[in-house]
């Protein structure tokens, strides 16, 4: 199986502003357009997006710019994860002990009152372990950076430290190719 990663386009929020559940739409234009996302990818069989606007967005817009693409299947389980309280501030106003408090336990730390990475990679990883690897179909996940990262982990037995400094563009795409026995990285922040 091909899975096909890509980040939602820019969102219209702010720099600096944290924004993981918060529902931002795409900015306008669309960046990078659709058609630049699309022409650099094989076509998918399938086409599955987290239910947050601006990868609904940028789902809706590559569909448009394809010729019998497949339609779009809503997961719930991609959508970015859940800052809590921190939704919506700026990351300069969020005090300097919070910010501490999750660097020093990343994987469970909550100081947010929202969803903790471990919580967030639970969810993932079911969906992850939903695919049918064994086929030979190639899905494209329109997602965000931190389930994007979280994939990456996962199937690459990594860290999630280490992932989670990867850079990863708006509208990029990473490739993987998935088996019932394990997953290889073909391509990281293609733009």
């Amino acid at each position: 199986m091909e899975v096909v990663l890509i980040r939602h386009a820019a969102p219209d929020v702010s720099p600096g502003i944290c924004y993981g559940s918060l529902d931002v739409p795409l900015a306008s234009p669309m960046s990078p357009a659709a058609a630049e996302i699309v022409a650099k990818l094989a076509p998918p069989d399938r086409i599955v997006a987290s239910p947050a606007a601006r990868a609904m967005q940028t789902a809706k817009r590559l569909v448009a710019c394809m010729d019998n693409a497949p339609d779009i299947e809503i997961e719930p389980r991609l959508r970015e994860l859940h800052f809590g309280a921190w939704e919506g501030l700026a990351w300069e106003a969020i005090g300097r002990h919070a910010l501490d408090l999750w660097a020093g336990d990343l994987m469970d730390a909550r100081p947010h009152g929202g969803e903790s990475a471990t919580q967030a990679m639970g969810r993932i990883a079911a969906w992850a372990d939903s695919l049918d690897a064994a086929s030979d179909e190639r899905i494209w996940v329109i997602t965000h950076a931190g389930p994007m990262r979280m994939l990456a982990a996962r199937w690459l037995e990594l860290p999630l430290e280490k992932t989670l400094g990867w850079r990863l563009a708006f509208g990029a795409s990473c490739g993987f190719q998935v088996t019932p026995a394990s997953a290889s990285l073909s391509w990281w922040n293609c733009r």
